[in-house]
């Protein structure tokens, strides 16, 4: 981190401090995670009187020992498993996007995926695989796990969490072409309804030369199934 250095004597001249001095870009980061956190600790008091509700609905008693904190621990659970709305993808790639003249596929695999599907509100969680051809531009490989968390962090359906991440990296990296894949399993079909225990969901989205190109899509498929 750059950091530029201040040297501040105090009232007495008798000693020398150094101060880091932030940056306009960290300091307006502080500042959005200030207001965030603010906003979220706002909006507490109404998630919490909402679990209260439901834990009565079902007939618990809500002030027995086991349930007394049960409201607003789920609370704050449910803003952390959501906290993908309040992240954007242009400040988790700030500075991490470099110029390379790199012409081979990139890929990163198995990336673990959490999320909760807004139609039950139940988890759902598998893995993520994703490419680009880069267009003289990479990005740090840890950002593309990032993306991921930003979207899957959020009440989601597979279909579009797939495409969201593709579509966010092909809008910041321009690339000649990405690719998605998603393979998850969904505690809708395995805790209820149907019951499969062994069932997963694959999702892909491929854009640009993934797209156009079989032989591009095909490489591109062996390496994540087989590698």
């Amino acid at each position: 981190m750059n950091l530029v250095t201040e040297f501040h004597y105090n009232n007495d001249f008798n000693e020398l401090s150094l101060e880091p001095k932030k940056t306009t870009s960290q300091q307006r980061k502080q500042h959005e995670s200030s207001r965030k956190e603010a906003e979220d600790e706002s909006r507490l008091p109404v998630l919490e009187a909402a679990y209260t509700t439901i834990l009565r609905g079902l007939g618990e008693d809500t002030d027995r020992q086991g349930l007394l904190k049960t409201p607003l621990r789920a609370a704050k659970a449910m803003q952390f498993l959501t906290k993908g709305y309040h992240e954007d993808v242009y400040d988790v790639l700030n500075d991490a996007i470099f110029d390379e003249d790199h012409d081979e596929i990139v890929i990163v695999k198995d990336i673990d995926m959490f999320s909760l599907c807004e139609h039950h509100l139940v988890p759902f969680f598998g893995r993520v695989h994703i490419g680009y051809l880069p267009n003289k531009k990479v990005v740090g490989l840890s950002k593309l796990a990032r993306i991921v968390e930003i979207y899957s962090r959020r009440l989601q359906v597979q279909e579009r969490l797939t495409k969201q991440i593709a579509m966010a990296i092909s809008e910041a990296l321009q690339p000649a072409g990405v690719a998605v894949v998603i393979e998850a399993a969904h505690m809708c079909m395995v805790m209820r309804g149907v019951q499969k225990m062994n069932s997963r969901t694959v999702t892909s989205c491929m854009l640009g030369v993934f797209r156009e190109d079989p032989k591009t899509r095909e490489e591109f498929l062996c390496l994540t199934q087989n590698a």
